[in-house]
């Protein structure tokens, strides 16, 4: 049984640093794809000639909600547009997928679910009646193909088969009719089982295969927590063991896994591809909606304000395909790339460096954070996600509105305001993370309870509640064996400088790269050969860019360390990449101040370092 339900862009609103961070990616790609990228402006989706299978579903399932968020009639009116053709396409019979009929059993119906995920997050931000019908009637057509044996699941589908489910369980909810629960079985029994595949995580391979592919394994996290309920089964805690466990073989520093497609065992230098980043969010934010375990929130906030920020440029114009937590050079590899299973240029910064999945999936990742920030108790609001934003609800039919200003995850001071114009008794159910310390409420010290402070009280007018803790800067073991500098859910890196290069070109399929839309390679520059020191760090606290939150140049907040030089070399064959582990870290000159910023402020780092020795 789910513990939380989610609120939808009709209830949540952005304000302070989520604001502008949603308006900086509606300005960006992830707001202009129909504009100009031919697999979203002349998808056959919409009856053009372009991909019609992931990438129009994937962006819409971000564009939606962004356009809701910022309530931009303009976004709002594109994102109809598609939906409009989408609908109108979809057959007498109820099949919805752009392909001719005597295609439709080869046609991999993982974009059927990925499709009626989309529509689903549609119908939450706009209430359109026809959604409920148009997805009875495709997933009807999909029952009846599935019973007959004409579509059996494979491929992708047969990998991200729980993806249905959110679409599924709105009807089972809507409709209760037998047929929805069969094809939830069929579903579920020809799908893969990911948690018996979990020996096949444990060492990497220099190979694609589906089964360690790291954007599937992000969506399974939270597979048992999806399709539980309607399959009549207990939870069991699944997601929970397949984290450690992939945690234990592939972790990195901002709670990611090594994953360039494919899991990549512990390194600083391989890479994770972005789909993995927006998926591993989506999932986390499931996973607390359905298990309450506050578990979630720390690995999704360590993701969202890290890897997410840190994989695209601040204007939003260009992204990474993969990240490396000890990044040095993000230039066109001249011979073989580092990567186990992807290309040379899969690290620049570009329109769809490698493959466009991720130019299509990664608007999903802040609306959906932004949509997670508040979330409804049986007894009260829950602020689960401590961003800047509000909610407007009726509790027991009066209205009701929490509103949160806050500059978190950069300081940890955060200012509730509650609005009641009629009395309301209800609970205001904060989330705390286990790195607090020093809570206080008003000015005077509290407790939190299995990582929540409850507020119970009848609310009448405007009152306003004063939260603060403390966050302790540590440097902290990495599961690579090396070491990073940590506040809270920050990680933070030495940024290195570096010179970047335009580059406007067209490929083989006529696909422009075009200012604002072009790719850049990014050359390093400087020395990033160091060791922590044994010393504290210090915090200093400089405030928020008013542009652009996660700035390159002014970072809301920086640790001081001390750093010592020592002998690291080049990963053997590369000339732009470092080793994975220097061979020594004996020190060999003096101690030096050294600035950190938070990871997701810095395109070049160097954020994994042994501690170096000294000889007395």
């Amino acid at each position: 049984m789910r513990k939380y339900e989610l609120f939808t862009a009709k209830e949540i609103r952005p304000a302070g640093w989520m604001l502008r961070q949603l308006q900086i990616e509606a300005d960006g790609q992830s707001g202009n794809l129909d504009k100009m990228w031919p697999d979203v402006r002349e998808s056959a989706w919409i009856g053009g000639t372009c991909e019609g299978w992931e990438r129009v579903p994937y962006w819409l399932d971000g564009f939606i909600p962004l356009a809701y968020l910022l309530d931009s009639d303009d976004m709002k009116a594109r994102a109809k547009k598609y939906v409009d053709a989408i609908i109108e396409r979809q057959c007498e019979d109820g099949w919805i997928c752009p392909c001719t009929e005597d295609q439709r059993f080869e046609y991999d119906i993982w974009a059927l679910f990925l499709l009626s995920k989309t529509l689903t997050v549609y119908y939450d931000c706009t209430g359109d009646e026809r959604i409920p019908d148009v997805l009875y009637r495709a997933m009807k057509n999909c029952y009846g193909y599935m019973k007959e044996g004409k579509i059996v699941l494979a491929k992708w589908g047969m990998r991200r088969w729980f993806e249905a489910f959110i679409a599924l369980d709105l009807l089972n909810k809507k409709y209760g009719e037998a047929w929805i629960k069969e094809l939830a079985v069929m579903i579920r029994d020809q799908g893969t089982k990911w948690d018996s595949l979990t020996d096949r995580w444990i060492t990497p391979l220099n190979k694609w295969t589906q089964e360690t592919h790291i954007v599937n394994i992000m969506m399974a996290l939270k597979y048992e927590a999806v399709s539980h309920e309607l399959l009549g089964e207990d939870y069991t805690g699944i997601p929970e063991k397949l984290y450690d466990h992939l945690y234990k073989y592939n972790g990195t520093p901002v709670a990611l896994f090594t994953g360039d497609e494919c899991l990549a065992g512990l390194s600083p230098i391989q890479g994770t591809e972005l789909c993995a980043v927006v998926e591993e969010m989506f999932s986390c934010e499931h996973l607390f909606a359905y298990t309450g375990n506050t578990k979630w929130l720390d690995i999704l906030e360590k993701v969202s304000f890290n890897a997410l920020p840190a994989t695209t440029s601040e204007d939003m114009w260009t992204h990474q395909y993969v990240q490396m937590s000890n990044q040095i050079d993000c230039t066109t590899f001249p011979g073989k790339p580092i990567f186990r299973t992807v290309g040379k240029q899969a690290h620049i910064f570009g329109l769809m460096p490698h493959f466009g999945c991720c130019t299509a999936n990664q608007p999903q990742g802040w609306p959906k954070l932004m949509l997670a920030s508040f979330m409804k108790a049986e007894d009260g609001i829950v602020s689960a996600v401590t961003v800047p934003g509000s909610v407007k609800t009726q509790i027991d039919g009066k209205a009701f509105e929490v509103s949160l200003a806050t500059d978190f995850p950069f300081r940890p001071v955060f200012d509730y305001t509650v609005t009641a114009a009629e009395p309301v008794k209800t609970k205001l159910i904060i989330r705390v993370p286990s790195y607090a310390k020093h809570l206080t409420v008003n000015g005077k010290a509290a407790r939190a309870k299995d990582g929540f402070l409850t507020i119970e009280k009848t609310w009448k007018g405007t009152e306003t509640v004063h939260i603060e803790y403390e966050l302790e800067a540590k440097i902290v073991r990495t599961p690579a064996g090396l070491y990073c500098a940590q506040m809270g859910c920050l990680v933070f890196s030495l940024p290195r400088e570096y010179d970047k290069t335009m580059k406007e070109w067209v490929d083989q399929r006529g696909v422009e790269r075009k200012f604002p839309y072009c790719d850049y390679e990014i050359a390093g520059k400087g020395e990033w050969r160091y060791g922590f020191e044994n010393a504290p760090l210090v915090c200093e606290f400089r405030g928020i860019d008013k542009d652009v939150p996660f700035s390159e140049k002014n970072p809301a907040v920086v640790l001081k360390a001390k750093l010592s030089p020592i002998n690291w070399e080049l990963c053997e064959g590369y000339e732009r990449v470092p080793a994975a582990k220097p061979s020594s870290p004996k020190a060999i000159g003096d101690a030096e101040e050294k600035v950190f910023y938070p990871y997701g402020c810095s395109r070049l780092r160097m954020t994994e370092m042994p501690f170096a020795l000294r000889r007395k």
